[in-house]
C-alpha cells in the first residue's frame, strides 16, 4: 500500500470573460461588407434606399412648390397686375423666389444625406 497523500483534483484556470470574447463569434459589419456577404449587401441596400427616399422627398417638395407658384398666379389674377419697380410680380416671384428655394432644398438634402452617411459609418465602425 502506498502512503502518499491523495492528490488534489485538477482545476481549470481561465481568464475572466470579456466583452470581446462574447463578440468573437460575430462578424463586424465592415467585414461583412468587405466579403460581399448577404448581410453586407443588406446594409448597403439600406443606405441606398434611405438616400433614394431622401432624394425623392426633397425633389417632390421642390416640385410641389415650383408648380405651386404658377398655380397661385393663375388662381389669383390680381397678382399679375401688381408690379415691383415696374417689374411684374409674377416675374419677381419666379425670378427671385426660385433661387432661394433651390439653395434651401440643396442645403437640406446635403445635410440630411450627410446625417444618413454618418449613421451608416457609425454602424460600420461600432461592429
Amino acid at each position: 500500500m502506498s502512503t502518499d497523500p491523495p492528490k488534489p483534483p485538477r482545476v481549470r484556470v481561465t481568464a475572466p470573460r470579456t466583452r470581446l470574447e462574447s463578440a468573437a463569434g460575430a462578424y463586424p459589419v465592415s467585414r461583412e461588407m468587405a466579403e460581399q456577404s448577404d448581410v453586407g449587401e443588406l446594409f448597403i441596400r439600406s443606405l441606398i434606399r434611405s438616400q433614394l427616399r431622401l432624394a425623392v422627398v426633397v425633389a417632390s417638395g421642390f416640385l410641389f412648390i415650383l408648380i405651386g407658384i404658377p398655380v397661385v398666379i393663375a388662381t389669383f389674377p390680381v397678382i399679375s397686375d401688381l408690379t415691383v419697380f415696374t417689374v411684374p410680380l409674377p416675374w419677381v416671384l419666379l425670378g427671385l423666389g426660385i433661387y432661394p428655394l433651390v439653395i434651401s432644398c440643396a442645403a437640406l438634402y446635403v445635410r440630411s444625406a450627410s446625417r444618413n452617411e454618418k449613421r451608416f459609418r457609425d454602424l460600420v465602425d461600432d461592429s
